[in-house]
């Protein structure tokens, strides 16, 4: 896996998700703008392989004069590095600098996996790259050092 492309980072990806974004249900209202997009896809890293499941949402919420907030949660569904079956929730929050960019984020995660069971106390930094589906998230591990 790579490391973060952020000058100065010690960081070890661990894990990569394409998000193909699919419905968009938004509503403005006079204090602001929320919106839930729903989505599905692929992940990978160094100990695990496998597919997001049906019911992952990304809400994103922004009040007057306020950045935008996002917290993304869904479901992970796949193999870990020993082939055994497994699952990962993943929750990953996230809020704009002052250009409306989400530079990082940050991921939790709970698993059913003994080998991935490290990720849960893991301190982990998240990246949003463009696609053309939707998104690549990238989950860095803070300390492989």
């Amino acid at each position: 896996m790579a490391q973060s492309k952020f000058p100065g980072d010690l960081m070890e990806e661990v894990l990569t998700i394409h998000v193909e974004i699919g419905d968009c249900i938004e509503v403005k209202g006079n204090t602001g703008t929320a919106r839930m997009l729903l989505f599905n896809g692929d992940a990978e890293g160094s100990g695990f392989k496998g597919k997001i499941l049906p019911g992952g949402v990304d809400t994103q919420r922004q009040l007057k004069n306020d950045p935008l907030q996002l917290s993304a949660r869904y479901i992970l569904e796949g193999v870990d590095s020993a082939g055994k079956y497994c699952r990962l929730f993943i929750e990953n929050q996230g809020v704009a600098d002052t250009n409306g960019h989400i530079q990082k984020t940050k991921p939790t995660i709970i698993t059913d996996s003994a080998d991935l069971s490290w990720l849960e106390a893991a301190d982990l930094t998240g990246t949003i790259e463009p696609w053309e589906k939707g998104v690549i998230i990238h989950i860095f591990n803070n300390h492989f050092c």
